[in-house]
């Protein structure tokens, strides 16, 4: 059987709320109905170390703090489960992965959900909170996510030509 990732990030921060709802053994349950086989948490500095979702039979969780790069757990992962903050979401979106987006509620001002929000209405992500994070898997199609269109250097290098006057 070939092994099917849920990759979940929480970049540099603390976001234990979302490590407890995601390894949790009823989310690790959805998880794996959906075809999943293995769940990678990078949980940042965040005081959770997950425990629940390892009870579940033929489920693989692993966690870690912090590497030097995602890229080969991105690369890896069917399906990234990310914070809001930018960096995360832009690399999800950059590697072509289906994203679900955890907004943060915690936080005072929370632009992380007018972000998630116009990236929902493009067409390119789903996003949840840490409460309806299990209902959000259960009921999202990934496989209707737009992919996220790649940025063209040659644009911006076009402009500084004729800037510069040398086009």
């Amino acid at each position: 059987m070939q092994e099917k990732i849920v990759f979940v990030t929480v970049g540099t921060t603390s976001f234990d709320s979302l490590i407890r709802s995601v390894s949790s053994e009823d989310t690790c349950k959805v998880l794996q109905v959906l075809g999943y086989t293995k769940l990678i948490l990078q949980i940042g500095r965040g005081e959770f170390e997950p425990q629940g979702g390892q009870t579940v039979k033929d489920f693989d969780v692993e966690y870690y703090r912090y590497k030097n790069s995602l890229k080969e757990d991105v690369e890896k992962a069917s399906l990234i489960i990310s914070h809001a903050g930018s960096g995360s979401v832009l690399e999800a979106l950059g590697a072509g992965k289906p994203l679900l987006v955890v907004i943060n509620e915690d936080l005072m001002d929370n632009h992380q959900l007018e972000v998630a929000n116009q990236l929902y209405i493009d067409g390119h992500v789903f996003y949840a909170n840490t409460k309806n994070l299990k209902q959000t898997l259960e009921s999202e199609d990934f496989s209707k996510l737009k992919p996220f269109p790649r940025a063209d250097p040659k644009t911006f290098s076009n402009f500084i030509d004729s800037v510069m006057g040398f086009s």
